[in-house]
């Protein structure tokens, strides 16, 4: 929401390393969800936040059966952090594409959170 939201503290950090970014944007449609919820406070949030995906600059990727299954693992795996459904649905991205890179604020989750129970996450920016 930052990368999205000039109001956010943190917007220019992430308009920053977005420009300095050369790969892909991967993301999952929960992902997407809680992002327009998010932005549905702001006059035309979701409408930006639409126009972003849309435009190609992040790749969404379905939750199919077993995904979603891990996902919810991890939910429960991670209850005493707390860990929400988006969140464990970019976890099994990580996992299944065997990336560790995670775009995001949320350093208290996602310093906790390991690939496959075992590796960690590196949080940009």
């Amino acid at each position: 929401m930052a990368l999205l939201d000039r109001r956010e503290r943190e917007h220019l950090r992430c308009v920053q390393h977005l420009q300095e970014f050369s790969g892909r944007l991967i993301s999952t449609e929960a992902i997407l969800t809680e992002t327009l919820w998010l932005m549905s406070g702001l006059r035309d949030g979701p409408r930006r936040c639409a126009e972003f995906v849309g435009r190609g600059a992040v790749t969404l990727v379905p939750i199919s059966p077993a995904p979603l299954s891990r996902a919810v693992e991890l939910m429960e795996q991670y209850r005493n952090v707390p860990m929400d459904f988006a969140d464990a649905t970019l976890v099994v991205l990580g996992e299944e594409l065997n990336l560790n890179i995670v775009f995001t604020l949320d350093h208290r989750g996602f310093s906790v959170y390991r690939l496959h129970g075992r590796r960690a996450f590196q949080i940009v920016p």
